[in-house]
């Protein structure tokens, strides 16, 4: 959450991750200029995965293979106006994206809060974004281009058999080149931020919190007389600006802009205090053109149906003392409900608990055992991209369609060519 524009430490080896607390196996790392370099090293190679801005907190990019960054293909976004689509290639990030959009008179219905990551990695990995009525950044989709096994590309649309199998597809079905993404018409977004929410608030108000705009973030370290730091991106429209109350549930309209973290410095957070911008400049907590932070931080989310949004909150209340020295910050947000086979959100309106914690893998690998046991009970399902400690035994029971993906993995890539140590463990 707090991540800056990510990029890849070491570009010799060891080559490692944003956070820096991956290194990575490959036994060679390659930067292709076209897709028929691409498509050449995929058919040439036995082991290919992708990596691509780096900000993966687990093992789900490596490989003892080839390892293959897209951040040197033509920078293609092409929307076409007629269809209300932008066809995106597979190295661009949302920042290299939007820009693109608005200019056209478009949008993108969700972002997430980094724009500097790559659309086509936040996609594969369910990344999500936030709203009651928003579904991730994936449900965007509708079409996708891919590099086969054997270097072939082949094109999986919306209405396919295999199209909601393919969009979170882990990287593990083969080498996505581009996709296409649904755009709706282009809207401006007001943002402010509430200090001092108390914690019984936010217990018994939880819908009405988390449904108070567009989207809407709230930030809490679960000691219970800490309060709560609630940012609220509301629409905005010529007709109707929003004119937000000093005082709400207890919290005060905050006299100045804000950092996720509090005290930090809220430059690089994107403008507040109720200043109407385009969607592109205030769905994002941070900036484009800042660095929010250096890495020194790992994540984890995991997600719950939203009508157990309270008592997952509880439970994590109950864990308070433990979390306490190794957590920087929470973040809620919550995630509409899609169809795609390895979301989280399959079926289920979904709270997202977004935990970022400090640069301390030992530290923190207890503590996430102790939130998923303590979470279990509500089956919480974890962010494919971040760090869990979920069985495999628990995820194969989590997502429900996790069967039909084994079917598709087999289908796609029968030689195991885009396979790796974390897919084998979960599929």
């Amino acid at each position: 959450m707090l991540g800056d524009v990510p990029r890849l430490r070491g570009m010799t080896a060891p080559i490692r991750n944003w956070a820096g607390n991956i290194s990575f196996s490959a036994r060679a790392f390659h930067r292709p200029t076209s897709v028929e370099q691409l498509q050449q090293l995929v058919a040439g190679s036995d082991r290919v995965r992708v990596l691509g801005t780096g900000h993966s907190f687990n093992r789900i990019a490596d490989t003892t293979g080839d390892l293959i960054c897209l951040d040197r293909l033509p920078r293609r976004v092409e929307v076409d106006p007629e269809r209300r689509e932008v066809t995106v290639g597979g190295g661009v990030r949302f920042a290299d994206l939007t820009d693109v959009v608005q200019a056209a008179g478009f949008a993108l219905h969700n972002l997430g809060s980094l724009p500097h990551i790559a659309v086509s990695g936040a996609c594969a990995t369910g990344t999500h974004g936030s709203g009651v009525g928003n579904g991730a950044l994936a449900t965007a989709v509708v079409g996708m281009e891919l590099i086969r096994p054997d270097g072939s590309l082949v094109r999986v649309g919306r209405g396919d058999p295999s199209f909601e199998g393919c969009v979170i597809g882990l990287g593990s079905l083969g080498i996505v080149t581009s996709l296409t993404m649904e755009l709706v018409p282009t809207f401006e977004i007001q943002q402010v931020v509430y200090d001092d929410l108390p914690y019984e608030q936010l217990l018994s108000n939880l819908d009405e919190v988390l449904a108070a705009g567009y989207s809407v973030s709230a930030f809490l370290d679960w000691r219970q007389a800490a309060p709560v730091m609630v940012w609220v991106k509301r629409l905005s429209t010529a007709s109707d600006s929003w004119a937000p109350a000093p005082t709400w549930l207890g919290a005060r309209l905050a006299d100045g802009p804000r950092h996720p973290l509090p005290g930090a410095d809220a430059t690089h957070a994107t403008a507040q205090l109720g200043i109407p911008g385009p969607w592109h400049e205030r769905l994002p907590h941070f900036r484009k053109e800042f660095t929010p932070s250096r890495g020194e931080e790992l994540q984890s989310e995991y997600f719950v149906a939203r009508e157990h949004g309270t008592a997952a909150i509880t439970a994590l209340y109950e864990l308070r003392d433990l979390l306490a020295p190794v957590l920087q910050v929470t973040e809620l947000r919550t995630v509409a409900a899609d169809r795609l086979w390895l979301s989280p959100s399959y079926q289920t309106d979904n709270l997202a608990i977004h935990f970022t914690w400090v640069d301390d893998t030992d530290a923190v690998t207890p503590v996430l055992t102790a939130i998923e046991n303590a979470l279990a009970p509500l089956n919480a399902k974890p962010h494919w991209g971040k760090l869990f400690n979920t069985s495999p035994d628990a995820v194969r029971l989590l997502f429900e369609r996790h069967a039909d993906f084994v079917g598709l993995l087999n289908a796609f890539d029968p030689a195991g060519k885009f396979r790796n140590e974390f897919i084998d463990t979960y599929f």
